[in-house]
């Protein structure tokens, strides 16, 4: 079982969008260096807390200043885009990187309407499948007599993983044979159908001979229960934030929850962020062994939004600990 990390290029109260680059930046060296598999940025708009929009720029940045992680989205929001852009630049990731580059594609649009007006995507009807379709054909062998190449892109073939919360993708990746990546994360009502779907209804193709199923797992290690609880009360502000339509940067722990988060919105944040491994090392390995029995993840990838960046790094390298022992 391989393990991974999930960035959102978080920007903190106090900082800015450089500082938060920077931040990831040196995460994804130390990862490396920790024995992750892959490091993924997710496309966000419209969010000042997230410095991930434009993520293929930010996965170049990253992929050039790390030599073994696999660098990718995690993922990219198709509807925002069309297949031969994307193709074109995740062709030119993977001709400049060779084989380090992942994209994970999404349906959802990444931001609400306005957003999508603004990306000049709003009038646009959902074609998902048929968009993931004409995309992995820009990444295969040349076909003839088709009027349009992506170069670079053409026998690249970037690893395309198939996103989502819901039946919809479970079913979209089990008929191409493509990998799938759930976002228990923070949406984890459908992932006991989702993952079960995906995996009975899976269908080997060119792009896969049996199922690979990704979990997400929120992470927070520290050296006791008591400190990873307060360190993830920002993830858990930031969350109710978002819920109560006033997303923002993120907020630095504090020592009670309930002084920062409205108690009618609690239970909401908390059932969101139920996928989640906290505490000291021996309480983290206890509920990340917990998710691996029931799932039986081919891959988990942690997110862990942590306002100090010391603390950020000393969570991910327990975290790293743990599961070289469970890989």
């Amino acid at each position: 079982m391989q393990f991974s990390i999930l960035d959102l290029a978080v920007v903190a109260e106090g900082s800015d969008a450089r500082q938060a680059i920077a931040n990831s930046v040196a995460l994804a060296k130390a990862a490396e260096g920790w024995g992750y598999h892959r490091f993924w940025l997710a496309e966000h708009h419209n969010m000042p807390g997230i410095a991930s929009a434009a993520t293929s720029v930010l996965i170049e940045h990253i992929a050039s200043q790390t030599s073994t992680i696999r660098v990718g989205a995690g993922g990219v929001m198709l509807p925002n885009h069309a297949p031969l852009a994307i193709a074109e630049q995740f062709g030119t990731l993977a001709t400049i990187h060779g084989d380090r580059i992942d994209l994970g594609l999404g349906r959802a649009p990444g931001g609400d309407g306005a957003v999508m007006q603004a990306l000049r995507r709003g009038m646009r009807n959902d074609d998902f499948p048929n968009d993931v379709v004409e995309l992995l054909r820009f990444f295969g062998p040349h076909q003839p007599g088709t009027p349009v190449a992506a170069h670079p892109g053409q026998d690249t073939n970037v690893p395309v993983w198939i996103l989502g919360s819901s039946l919809y993708g479970a079913s979209l990746a089990a008929a191409l044979g493509l990998p799938y990546a759930f976002a228990s994360h923070f949406a984890p009502d459908a992932l006991d159908q989702a993952v079960q779907t995906y995996r009975e209804r899976f269908q080997p193709t060119e792009f896969g001979e049996r199922p690979r199923f990704m979990l997400a797992v929120n992470v927070i290690a520290a050296e006791t229960d008591e400190q990873a609880q307060r360190l993830r009360t920002s993830q858990q502000i930031s969350f109710a934030r978002l819920r109560l339509g006033s997303p923002g940067l993120l907020p630095p722990p504090v020592d009670d929850i309930l002084q920062a988060v409205p108690v009618r919105i609690l239970p909401t944040v908390e059932h969101a962020l139920s996928v989640s491994a906290v505490g000291a090392p021996d309480t983290v390995a206890s509920q990340l062994d917990r998710l691996i029995a029931r799932y039986k993840p081919d891959e988990l990838i942690l997110v862990g939004n942590i306002y100090d960046q010391q603390a950020r790094h000393r969570s991910f390298e327990l975290a790293a600990r743990i599961l070289k022992d469970r890989a």
